[in-house]
């Protein structure tokens, strides 16, 4: 078995750290035999590398490598390129055409970004996977193949899974064997490393002497993010080849070829939701509809104080705080408030000797409350109680917050608590 800095120079892999060895290592292990692995990391940081490891240190390497950009093919073709397709199974199918699984028979598929394959073609690798069989598109034959698949992808897979974009079973069919390459950030000692490796390599490519960073230049380039990772490295390293004259590089310089420098601080992210913040539209319809029944019950109860009492006066000093609430506190709504009680003709009620008659004229009077009591749906009393519990729950049964947040007094929201037991 070839050692971890073997495989290294045979493979032109550059870099010391321990999570690189580890993978290596295990790409080393897994080799000799014939268990699908999967590969992650970060796009970029040069997850191609493995299933080359992977496919000259096994049996197989006699045999065809093939790899496939999964994400890079249409998902109405992808099935064709994969397993062939028979002559007239679809529009401009001249002729029948072998696919990849069987053409590479006995030997290693790379899956690059597997995480795109379609649903449908997850279910045929599957397959594949669990006894070796397909089928051609258009054909009713099943074939049989030997095929070692290595995978990979930079995609969170767990998060495919739990939003219905990738089977479970097929990722568990993929990750007998999981190889993590850890993203350049976490590579501190190799990024220098790499960029003398790469300039030295333009250097030569484009016949012209090696760059070189100060000091400076190179703290600039360790505390630099690296998103893109090995590739984005490369770039810059080819770029400040080819267009500075002066091949000593100062952190300035560098600087003006980091898109991102200066940007890397860390961000808080607010994810509480706020007092008032509602988790839909319709839970806010609710909630202006429960104000709008408030409303109306304070108007109610302040049209029948003053067909009761008759006397505006005092019904203004009786409910000061209801009729601020219902008419605000400026000046202006103040001024329309007392001319509309000024306006408003108050009904009295005559005194009749036969109490029954009294009640039967009121009800034949005021027979317009009940109509209006009637045309209340239950959901709305429904929604009123689940806005309490929400809010008191958001509050943690803190009865002024969520009072304050209902548009109701403490008293009333009391009330209403005993009143639908909670």
């Amino acid at each position: 078995m070839e050692s971890v800095q073997a495989i290294k120079q045979r493979f032109g892999i550059i870099g010391n750290t321990t999570a690189l060895n580890r993978a290596i290592e295990k790409a080393i292990q897994v080799a000799p035999t014939d268990i699908s692995v999967l590969v992650t990391g970060e796009s970029g940081v040069g997850k191609e590398s493995i299933p080359k490891i992977i496919h000259q240190l096994s049996h197989r390497k006699h045999n065809k490598y093939i790899a496939v950009n999964c994400g890079a093919i249409p998902e109405g073709t992808i099935d064709s390129e994969l397993f062939g397709h028979e002559k007239g199974a679809f529009t401009g199918a001249t002729q029948t055409r072998s696919g990849y699984f069987e053409v590479a028979d006995g030997g290693t598929i790379f899956l690059d970004e597997v995480g795109e394959l379609p649903l449908t073609t997850q279910v045929r690798l599957l397959r594949v996977l669990e006894n070796g069989e397909f089928l051609k598109v258009g054909s009713s034959k099943v074939q049989k193949t030997d095929v070692r698949i290595v995978a990979a992808t930079n995609a969170n897979m767990f998060e495919a899974i739990n939003k219905e974009k990738f089977r479970e079973d097929l990722y568990y069919r993929l990750s007998t064997v999981d190889i993590h390459l850890p993203p350049l950030r976490e590579r501190q000692g190799d990024i220098h490393l790499l960029f003398r490796k790469f300039a030295s390599d333009f250097a030569l490519k484009y016949k012209m002497p090696t760059v070189k960073l100060t000091d400076n230049a190179i703290q600039v380039l360790l505390k630099h993010r690296w998103s893109g990772n090995i590739r984005q490295l490369r770039n810059i390293a080819e770029q400040v080849s080819v267009l500075e004259q002066n091949r000593t590089i100062s952190a300035d310089t560098l600087r003006g070829y980091l898109p991102t420098s200066g940007s890397n601080l860390p961000a808080v992210i607010k994810t509480a939701k706020t007092e008032s913040d509602f988790s839909s539209e319709r839970e806010i319809l609710y909630k202006v509809l429960f104000d709008m029944k408030s409303d109306l019950n304070d108007l109610k109860k302040l049209t029948m104080e003053l067909m009761k009492n008759g006397n505006v006066k005092d019904v203004e000093k009786d409910h000061e705080g209801l009729i601020q609430k219902i008419y605000g506190n400026s000046d202006e709504t103040e001024t329309n408030y007392q001319d509309t009680l000024t306006e408003t003709e108050v009904i009295s009620i005559p005194e009749h000797s036969n109490p029954h008659e009294d009640i039967s004229s009121a009800q034949d009077k005021y027979h317009f409350a009940e109509e209006i009591e009637e045309e209340e749906t239950l959901s709305l009393h429904d929604k009123e109680l689940e806005l309490i519990k929400k809010s008191l729950e958001r509050h943690q049964g803190k009865r002024k917050l969520a009072a304050a947040e209902l548009g109701i007094s403490e008293r009333t929201l009391y009330r209403k608590i005993k009143q639908y037991d909670l």
